[in-house]
Formats: structure tokens, C-alpha cells, sequence
């Protein structure tokens, strides 16, 4: 059971597929919104896969001056544009806060990899005559992000970056609730940034044969738990959180937004891209998620899954959650929103876990989208809120996050009371 102090949501931000602004973002997931469509960042017309979930309507130049920008991959941009609209959100006054008792710990399952290419691309055609961009290694690397947000505010605290590919935010999430619940700060900036729709995150990902090539109608292409499925649908983003020890921001008067009850992670320890197919892994990861915030499956109304659309993790994951949850399953809601978003990769336990939390304060569970025909293997009895949204009082929701190499994390939230 969880020791030491309680920590609550005070602010929150995000750009994604489905909007630039947390309203919209909401709006669109109620209303079983799908951000496909065709890609726009590169010519992908010699690709397998020709569609993606972009940020839509961003310009850089209206977040920064273009002497700023060249600093930034564009995965850094998109967290410190959702981190601000968070710092906003919260209220904060930073004049009035510890800056060594606020730290940042920022998700990213590869950062820079645009820098990577247009680098190495760059050497390539110019005749293998070594001209680097000395801004290449700080955009590049996946920890920068997290700096720069503790430079722009002046957070002295703890500050690094989780990377543990498409569980990556949820980690990150994890960390920060355990140093505020340890005492050791009062305030984390989290969350998690993506931005890897280029030659090579489509390319690779084609390679391994992962992502859906339903060209003639992306917007029904990631579809979790349908037969139909043939992978996921590569998107991008960021999904930032303020947390903070209850008493601390009682005592400015802050709003809140959900309290953190616990994470839990764990390894499947089997194969280095496909889940444990009995689901033990996230089996693991949610019963100690739910361990370590003091509650018992049966507390929870609803799961948002990792649900990728790809063919082995839907079964595997539903599996993990039956183990967990046993005859409870039929009582809860489950959905993807990755059906709506795409999978962000690194970003994508950030954006779901606003879903969650969007879920716990307006009394809605968002879709699972383009849910037709229910995958023979997976338990027509379970409730997977098909294609429309679902109104309930949910009370504790937890979500999940899975990623390449067999990482698991899973955390838990709760409407504040």
C-alpha cells in the first residue's frame, strides 16, 4: 500500500492529433473524433504506409522566435508548448515556490530523431564532408526536453527522462508521483513529447511490418479489437501534468483535476517487440500499480488500455487484464483511444492519461472507434465502449502503456475527494 504523502493534478496541456488546446482535445475524444490522415511532414508516396495522426495547424514561429527554434527538435517544441499551457493551467506562482523542491522528469520513447535525419541526410548528399549542426547532439538526445522545460522555468529539482520506448510516459508519471509522495519535492512537471512521422520512424516501423497500410481510409485504420486490424497508426505530440503534494496546493488554492493513487511497472521478459501472449507482464504491472495506491481491482470503473490495433497486443493485453481483474472485467468500461490519436510512441501514456482524467471530472468514457466486428478471440461479453461514448460516474480509472523490449507501467487516478 502507498506510504507518504498525497499528490494531486493541478494543471495540464497538450497538442495531439486532436487538438491543440486540452478543450479541444476533450471534445474530439467524446466525440469519436479520428486525427488520420494523410501525411503531410514528408512525400510518403513510395511507402508502405502513407497516413499518420499529425499535430495539425502548428507553427513553430508562434511559440518561438526563429533563433530559439533552431535550438529545438520538433519533439522538444511540442513539450515545452504543452508544458506552458500546464504552467498556465496550475496557476503556479513561480516567485513563490522552492525552485530545488520542483523538478521536471519528461518521457520520450526517441527524441530527436528528425535532427538524426536531417543531420545524417545532410552529410550524405553533401559529398561525406563532416558539416554538423552543432545544435545536432542537443536536439537529438531524448533528455533535452526535460531540460529545457527546467531552464525556461527555473526548476531546480530532479530532472532527467525516462525512455523505455511506448511506456515511457507512464514511467515518467511513476517517478514524479514517488519523489513528491517521498517528500523529497512538492511540484513535478511530467508528461511525455513524440514527434517521429519522418522517413525514418514510417520506414522502420514498415520494415517490421507494424503499421497499418490501409491507405484508401486511414481514418479507419487504427481499429483495437476489431478482426480487421492489420497495425498501428503512428502519431505524434504531447501530453504535459503539473502534480503536486495535496497539502501545497491546498494552501494556494489550486484547482485539481484528479489525485495520482499509484504506478506500477514491470517485464515481460519473452520478446524483444511482442507482448507475453497470457498478458503476465501487464498483469503484473497493474495489480502493483493498484498495490501501490492502496485499492483492489474491484475499485476500478474503467481502463483506458494500450490498445495499438496491432494483431498480437490486443488478445494479450485483454488477457492481462482478465488475470488481473478476474469476473470484475464485466463491470468496468475499457477503450483505445489510440483508435482516435494513433499511437504517439512515447507520448502516448501522456495523452491517456489525460483521457483519464478528462473521464473521471466530466462523466464520459470515451470511444473505441471503428470497433465493426469484434476479434473472435476476445470476450464478446466485455464491455470495450464501441464507437460511442459512454456516460458514467468513474471514481479510479487506470491506464496502461506497453513498449518494445517487454516495458509495462501502469498508473492509476482517482476523482478528487
Amino acid at each position: 500500500m502507498a506510504q507518504g504523502r498525497r499528490v494531486v493534478v493541478t494543471g495540464i496541456g497538450t497538442l495531439n492529433p486532436l487538438g491543440n488546446t486540452i478543450e479541444e482535445y476533450f471534445d474530439n475524444l467524446i466525440n469519436g473524433v479520428s486525427g488520420a490522415g494523410p501525411i503531410t511532414h514528408f512525400d510518403a508516396s513510395l511507402f508502405k504506409t502513407q497516413f499518420a495522426c499529425e499535430v495539425k495547424n502548428y507553427n513553430p514561429a508562434d511559440h518561438f522566435d526563429r533563433k530559439e527554434g533552431r535550438k529545438y527538435d520538433l519533439y522538444t517544441q511540442y513539450a515545452l508548448v504543452a508544458v506552458e499551457q500546464a504552467m498556465k493551467d496550475s496557476g503556479l506562482d513561480l516567485d513563490k515556490i522552492d525552485p530545488e523542491e520542483a523538478g521536471v522528469i519528461w518521457a520520450s520513447g526517441i527524441g530527436g530523431l528528425e535532427t538524426f535525419y536531417q543531420e545524417v541526410k545532410g552529410f550524405v548528399e553533401g559529398g561525406l564532408i563532416p558539416r554538423y549542426s552543432p545544435f545536432f547532439i542537443p536536439k537529438m538526445i531524448a533528455d533535452m526536453a526535460a531540460g529545457y522545460i527546467s531552464m525556461r522555468y527555473g526548476l531546480m529539482g530532479p530532472n532527467y527522462s525516462t525512455v523505455s520506448a511506448c511506456a515511457s510516459s507512464n514511467h515518467a508519471m511513476t517517478d514524479a508521483l514517488f519523489y513528491i509522495r517521498s517528500g523529497k519535492t512538492n511540484i513535478m512537471v511530467t508528461g511525455g513529447s513524440e514527434a517521429a512521422v519522418n522517413p525514418p520512424g514510417v520506414g522502420g516501423f514498415n520494415a517490421m511490418q507494424a503499421l497499418s497500410t490501409r491507405n484508401d481510409n486511414p481514418q479507419a485504420a487504427s481499429r483495437p479489437f476489431d478482426k480487421d486490424r492489420d497495425g498501428f497508426v503512428i502519431g505524434e505530440g504531447a501530453g504535459a501534468f503539473i502534480l503536486e503534494e495535496y497539502e501545497h496546493a491546498k494552501a494556494r488554492g489550486a484547482k485539481i483535476y484528479a489525485e495520482v493513487m499509484g504506478g506500477g511497472s514491470s517485464a515481460d521478459a519473452h520478446h524483444f517487440t511482442s507482448p507475453h501472449p497470457e498478458g503476465l507482464g501487464a498483469k503484473k504491472s497493474m495489480l502493483d500499480a493498484l498495490k501501490d495506491g492502496g485499492l483492489n481491482p474491484e475499485d476500478v470503473d474503467y481502463v483506458n488500455t494500450h490498445g495499438t490495433s496491432t494483431p498480437v497486443g490486443d488478445p494479450a493485453e485483454l488477457k492481462g487484464i482478465r488475470a488481473a481483474f478476474g469476473d470484475h472485467i464485466y463491470k468496468m468500461n475499457i477503450n483505445a483511444t489510440k483508435s482516435m490519436t494513433g499511437h504517439l510512441l512515447g507520448a502516448a501514456g501522456a495523452i491517456e492519461a489525460l483521457a483519464c482524467i478528462m473521464t473521471l471530472n466530466r462523466g464520459i468514457v470515451a470511444p473505441t472507434i471503428n470497433l465493426n466486428e469484434l476479434d473472435p478471440e476476445i470476450d464478446p461479453k466485455l464491455n470495450l465502449t464501441p464507437n460511442t461514448a459512454q456516460e458514467r460516474d468513474v471514481k479510479v480509472a487506470l491506464s496502461n502503456c506497453f513498449g518494445f523490449g517487454g516495458h509495462n507501467a501502469s498508473v492509476v487516478f482517482r476523482k478528487f475527494q
